[in-house]
């Protein structure tokens, strides 16, 4: 982890402005195709969650941008890894907040997975062990195909990029599913969505 030197930043202006907003956070929704992912969770160990989980903790890692965070002085931060904060649903229908840590290697993350998701099957807890701000929090949605979405927002000064992930849907021969990403704006530009959406889809296709 870095600060930025805010004085010689590009985008000084542009936190100046947008950080003064009471809600600085915009979203976006965008289809993907998950054909590949599916396949590659049908014949493999990773579960189609993780595996779509773990491209877009890779695209994640590839923008910058999204490594941008506001710490507790205000400083801007840029981190070298983001790890996946996704809620886990239990068989009780309750959920917990998890921390999963990132790693290149799926099966890797697949175990890191595993673990979060066996502590919170354990308990009644909502919140992880580790509380910090180099992650993106995820949620989950597969009862739906949503075209639109909004996420909770608590009011006080947040940087962390929040995700949802729609109900996956056959069309054709094609499997399609619906990616929500809120991020603000005082950090991260509509540009920046779209490289994330690029570098999504390159990975999804990957498998």
């Amino acid at each position: 982890m870095k600060v930025i030197d805010k004085h010689t930043w590009n985008r000084q202006a542009h936190f100046e402005f947008f950080n003064t907003f009471e809600d600085p956070y915009f979203g976006v929704t965008f289809k993907v195709d998950v054909t590949n992912a599916y396949a590659y969770s049908r014949h493999n160990e990773p579960s189609f969650f993780v595996t779509y989980l773990h491209a877009t903790m890779q695209a994640i890692n590839d923008v910058e941008n999204l490594k941008y965070r506001i710490n507790e002085a205000n400083e801007v931060v840029v981190f070298d890894t983001i790890h996946a904060s996704p809620t886990i649903l239990r068989p009780n229908k309750t959920f917990g907040f998890s921390f999963v840590k990132y790693d290149k290697d799926i099966l890797k993350f697949q175990n890191n997975f595993l673990k979060e998701k066996e502590r919170i099957f354990d308990s009644n807890d909502l919140f992880p062990p580790v509380n910090s701000i180099d992650c993106v929090h995820c949620s989950s949605l597969p009862w739906v195909n949503f075209t639109g979405h909004k996420e909770p927002f608590k009011g006080d000064k947040e940087s962390i990029p929040k995700l949802a992930f729609s109900k996956m849907e056959s069309v054709g021969s094609k499997k399609e599913m619906q990616v929500a990403i809120s991020v603000n704006h005082a950090l991260v530009d509509g540009y920046h969505i779209g490289l994330f959406n690029e570098k999504l889809q390159f990975h999804l296709n990957s498998y």
